[in-house]
């Protein structure tokens, strides 16, 4: 099968890596010329545009940063779709909102072309060890055909209904961890201003009621100043907007959502678009005028009277962005 790759960014360059690896014919191609070589080395063909990738592909991966670029790619210009055969399956891997879905669906069915919404989870990480999680809508016997290229690279696939609800999944447990990673920095805070450090907090909420996913496996990345920079702060806004704004069409309450996406577009106004996936928490750091890597490294080891910001583990924040 032969195996076309729309963007070769973070996570489509790991992707043409694993397909070629898998033993796929794969040809690839980025908005971005400089790229070509990430494709050549891996073993794949290098292609002008996205029409070329269609055209040669009997299944199409995209991966795209967000909406807007999937928005382009499909009802723009170019028209990806229109190049595609009709025996292809046409399969995206971003992060885009449920009613993109539900337009590239019909543009897809108009085509006569196989469609499955399939953002993934797991990150850069997982895709570098093909351990990612796919969260997929579309129809069942679509997916079957799609699997084992899909295997290449997804060790969980789920099938959670219709386009558009793979997007919609993928967003909402996004909005978990965003939302679980603010609330928990703000107990953090919280509990260091009256004494407790972080690192016993760590501890405490460990198989507690308090706990989460968020708690267990990256709260530990925060207490060491790292605020996850494989993801930019400006798409991370884009999916609580885009969430936010689903919740409200379907005229369902969500003053939780709307929160979490407000304090994200706070930070994305005082730092501007940088990366980092914990930046909200950052904000609120900023916010009370401490950090809480501070604290967990000064109780791990008390510094040298001449030790220097320099020589310590924790990363800066950024600056503020245009003086915010």
């Amino acid at each position: 099968m032969t195996v076309g790759v729309v963007g070769v960014g973070r996570i489509g360059a790991l992707l043409v890596d694993r397909l070629v690896r898998a033993g796929h014919e794969v040809v690839a191609t980025d908005v971005r010329p400089e790229r070509r070589h990430v494709v050549q080395e891996a073993g794949a063909r290098w292609a002008e545009d996205a029409a070329e990738v269609a055209a040669a592909g009997d299944l199409v991966l995209t991966a795209l940063p967000g909406s807007p670029e999937l928005r382009e790619l499909v009802l723009g210009a170019g028209r990806m779709i229109t190049h595609m055969r009709g025996t292809a399956i046409w399969t995206d891997l971003t992060s885009a909102s449920v009613e993109l879905g539900h337009e590239c669906a019909r543009h897809a069915r108009e085509q006569g072309v196989g469609y499955l919404d399939a953002p993934i989870g797991g990150g850069v990480g997982a895709m570098s060890e093909g351990t990612v999680t796919l969260y997929v809508g579309g129809r069942q016997e679509t997916l079957e055909t799609a699997a084992p290229v899909l295997r290449s690279f997804a060790a969980t696939i789920h099938h959670v209904g219709e386009n558009g609800a793979g997007y919609l999944t993928k967003l909402l447990i996004n909005l978990l961890w965003f939302s679980q990673a603010a609330v928990t920095t703000e107990a953090l805070l919280l509990a260091q201003h009256h004494g407790i450090s972080p690192a016993v907090m760590q501890t405490v909420l460990r198989d507690s009621a308090g706990d989460s996913a968020f708690a267990a496996r990256h709260l530990p990345a925060l207490l060491r100043g790292d605020y996850l920079r494989d993801f930019g702060l400006e798409r991370c806004v884009e999916e609580l907007d885009s969430i936010d704004r689903t919740a409200d069409l379907a005229g369902l309450p969500h003053p939780l959502t709307s929160v979490t996406a407000a304090l994200h577009r706070a930070a994305l106004d005082h730092f501007g678009p940088v990366d980092g996936e914990l930046m909200g928490p950052a904000w609120l750091e900023e916010q009370a005028g401490t950090r809480l890597a501070d604290s967990s490294r000064a109780r791990r080891a008390t510094p040298r009277r001449d030790q220097g910001p320099e020589s310590a583990d924790v990363r800066p924040l950024p600056r503020p962005h245009g003086g915010g």
